[in-house]
């Protein structure tokens, strides 16, 4: 397990402008508004070896936590201040995050003696932000009476002393206590939790990590940044990533609700499996639809978790629930249904197993010889018609890729396949072959028939 260095500070000192900095990518959603970090946002981040160090290059699990003391227009201070407190109890190191511009205020007292208090067998490193230069060095020192000795300088926005502040943090674990291996913990099959808001995206995803991971609230918009949270359920590793609830385009109110939303959609295109959430207490929605599209524009192998099952299932049976999402969600009647409350956590480990199970599904990857004997029972069943007289003919068949499973049909004329006979030709292999509920990418290419020779050598290059 990586050691977890823990970012703590009040709200608008740059905390998740370092995440992001020492991450090399956005991780966490940067603006000036007070409290918009609320949940634990980590990621894992490489620490060079020193010049003087003939140690490799090691790993930790670096984390973002909420500003302490916001004032939270959702009134969730006090749930913000628990996930910081959570996040102080599991740490290796503390990055004590200040704002030199600002000076010492009666918050960063208020951290100060918080983390004497709860931390005081984990080394906390003072870190100063926004020193973008040489001349504002001397600053940092008026930050040295909060009582964590001398101050790393650091500006999140230009990257100024980065590798200095990498080696603090290297040179001030105890690696003693730290497992051998340097590499980082295996993400296993990343799961993205996808939804509308208040579908219960983190009840869900604390219902699989087995602890209060994520904050759990009824006000809309809890959740904002795309949050990694590692589990492990008989002997496999995951990564849910809990996404903020999606709303309308035209319903975005803040710059906020834009990254967002963002991020949520692409936490679909960075998944192995989706998990889409879906509210069976009120009806299906244009958010909803939005997603299932998402998730079939970019082939993602889909379970369609029917949460809060409970309170829906006095008013339909599942097949009459199942049938309802096949005419409301179009094109997704291939995704395998659970219904779970995940309140209750009844369901929750069918979704992952099926999850799990979708996952090798989209990995599997059919023979050459085997896909083109399929083909013909695809084809005897039913052919193209044909145009101005011009006959269809499939050469041959071959799967390129898998995840999704990619199966290009090389034919005399593409424009005799059209849309429709697309369709059907999905639908047959996906009857014929172990993709029955994940999505297949079909590709229809032009190509003169392939010799003996030829076809031999890719089916003997398909096979090994």
């Amino acid at each position: 397990m990586l050691p977890k260095v823990v970012i703590v500070g009040r709200p608008n000192v740059g905390k998740s402008s370092l995440l992001n900095l020492l991450a090399g990518r956005r991780i966490s959603i940067v603006d000036p508004t007070s409290g918009v970090t609320r949940d634990r946002v980590s990621t894992t981040v490489e620490l060079p070896p020193t010049d003087a160090d003939d140690e490799p290059a090691r790993s930790v699990e670096l984390i973002d936590t909420g500003g302490f003391g916001i004032q939270d227009e959702a009134d969730l201070t006090a749930e913000v201040e628990r996930q910081i407190a959570l996040g102080i109890a599991d740490a290796a190191l503390i990055l004590f995050v200040v704002d030199i511009q600002t000076g010492i205020t009666p918050l960063d007292e208020q951290v100060a003696r918080m983390l004497r208090t709860a931390a005081t067998a984990t080394p906390v490193l003072l870190v100063t932000n926004k020193v973008d230069g040489e001349p504002l060095e001397p600053a940092a020192y008026e930050m040295t009476p909060l009582g964590f000795g001398d101050p790393v300088m650091v500006s999140a926005t230009s990257g100024y002393r980065k590798r200095e502040l990498l080696e603090a943090i290297r040179d001030t674990l105890d690696w003693h206590h730290v497992a051998a291996s340097p590499d980082a913990t295996p993400q296993g099959v990343l799961l993205a939790i996808v939804g509308k808001r208040n579908a219960g995206k983190s009840t869900l995803v604390n219902a699989l990590a087995g602890a209060d991971r994520v904050i759990v609230s009824h006000t809309e918009g809890t959740t904002r940044d795309s949050v990694d949270v590692r589990f492990e359920l008989n002997g496999h590793s995951f990564t849910a990533i809990d996404t903020a609830g999606v709303r309308k385009t035209k319903s975005l109110r803040s710059d906020i609700d834009y990254y967002s939303r963002h991020r949520s959609l692409r936490s679909v295109r960075r998944a192995d499996v989706v998990l889409l959430l879906i509210d069976a207490a009120v009806p299906i929605s244009q958010v909803d639809r939005q997603l299932a599209n998402e998730i079939i524009m970019h082939h993602r192998p889909c379970v369609i978790v029917v949460n809060k099952w409970d309170l829906a299932e006095q008013n339909y049976t599942q097949q009459q629930y199942a049938d309802y999402l096949d005419d409301a969600l179009k094109g997704l009647d291939f995704a395998p249904l659970v219904f779970a409350s995940a309140k209750k956590g009844q369901g929750v480990r069918d979704a992952v197993a099926m999850a799990l199970n979708l996952y090798d599904q989209a990995g599997h990857r059919v023979a050459t010889g085997e896909l083109n004997r399929v083909m013909e029972q695809v084809l005897a069943r039913h052919m193209p018609a044909s145009k101005l007289g011009k006959r269809p003919k499939v050469y041959y068949v071959t799967q390129l890729d898998t995840d999704p499973p990619t199966i290009a049909l090389f034919v005399n004329d593409p424009s005799l396949f059209d849309a429709g006979y697309q369709r059907y030709v999905i639908n047959r292999l996906r009857g014929l072959l172990p993709f029955s509920e994940v999505p297949i990418k079909l590709l229809i290419r032009g190509k003169q028939k392939m010799t003996a020779e030829q076809r031999l050598a890719s089916e003997q290059s398909s096979d090994k």
